[in-house]
C-alpha cells in the first residue's frame, strides 16, 4: 500500500495529465502549430534549411562543416542527452553515490528517478502520438516515438535534479553554486538543444520540463528526504 500511494497512483496521474494535455495541444494547434514559427525563424538566422524541400527560406547558405557556435554548443549536448549516455549517466551516478555515502536509498536515487520518468514518457507519448516539427533543420534522425512530450529533456532535468538533491541531502560543500546548475543550467540548455535541433515543439520542452522536475520531486520525498541507512 505505501508503493501505491507513494509511487504508482502518482505515475498513473502524472501519465493521464500528460497525456491530456498532449491531446488538448494537438486538438488546438494541429500537428504543424505556430509555435514552431520562431524556431524556424532561428534557424534561419543561422543559416539551416529545413527538411522540407519544397519550403522557400531565404536564408544563407548553411555552413556544412557546423562551424557556427550554437550549433557546436547544441550538437554535443543533444548527444549527451541520448538514451544509451543517460542510462550509463545515471548507473555510474548510482555506483559514485554508494561508494561516497554506502547509503542504498541514496545510492538508487538516480536510477529511480530516470526509471520513473521513463514509465511516464513512454506511457504519455504512446497516448498521445505526436509527430515531430515539420519544415524544420533537423541534423539528426529523431526517435520513433512522439515528439510530445521530450523524453530526452524530461531526462535531463530528473537525473540533474536529483544529483542536485544528493548533494543537499549530504551537506556537500559548494552545493549552493553547484545545486542551480544541475537542476536548471545543463539541463535548460539541453531542452533548448533539443528545440534547436528541429527534435521538439516548443510544448513538448516545456512538457518535459514538467516532468523532469516532477519525477525529481516525486524521488526527493521518497529516497532522499527520508533517513538515511547507517554508515
Amino acid at each position: 500500500m505505501p508503493l501505491l500511494r507513494a509511487v504508482v497512483l502518482p505515475t498513473l496521474g502524472a501519465v493521464a495529465v500528460l497525456a491530456a494535455a498532449g491531446r488538448a495541444i494537438r486538438l488546438l494547434g494541429g500537428d504543424d502549430p505556430r509555435e514552431d514559427e520562431p524556431v524556424r525563424a532561428l534557424q534561419e538566422a543561422f543559416g539551416h534549411r529545413p527538411d522540407d524541400v519544397d519550403a522557400v527560406l531565404a536564408t544563407r547558405p548553411a555552413d556544412p562543416a557546423g562551424r557556427e557556435p550554437i550549433d557546436r554548443l547544441t550538437g554535443p549536448l543533444s548527444w549527451y542527452s541520448g538514451v544509451p549516455q543517460t542510462i550509463a549517466n545515471g548507473a555510474i551516478w548510482c555506483g559514485i553515490t554508494w561508494m561516497l555515502t554506502r547509503d542504498r536509498r541514496s545510492a538508487i536515487a538516480p536510477a529511480a528517478v530516470l526509471a520513473l520518468e521513463t514509465a511516464c514518457f513512454v506511457a504519455s507519448a504512446a497516448l498521445v502520438e505526436r509527430p515531430r516539427p515539420q519544415r524544420v533543420w533537423r541534423p539528426e534522425k529523431p526517435h520513433a516515438t512522439s515528439s510530445f512530450p521530450s523524453g530526452h529533456t524530461a531526462a535531463a532535468f530528473a537525473l540533474h535534479g536529483t544529483l542536485a538533491d544528493l548533494l543537499d541531502r549530504r551537506g556537500v560543500r559548494g552545493a549552493r553554486l553547484v545545486g542551480p546548475v544541475l537542476r536548471y543550467g545543463i539541463p535548460g540548455a539541453i531542452a533548448f538543444s533539443r528545440v534547436y535541433r528541429g527534435q521538439h515543439h516548443i510544448s513538448d520542452i516545456v512538457a518535459g520540463v514538467a516532468l523532469g522536475r516532477w519525477s525529481a520531486a516525486v524521488v526527493r520525498r521518497g529516497l532522499i528526504s527520508g533517513p538515511s541507512a547507517p554508515r
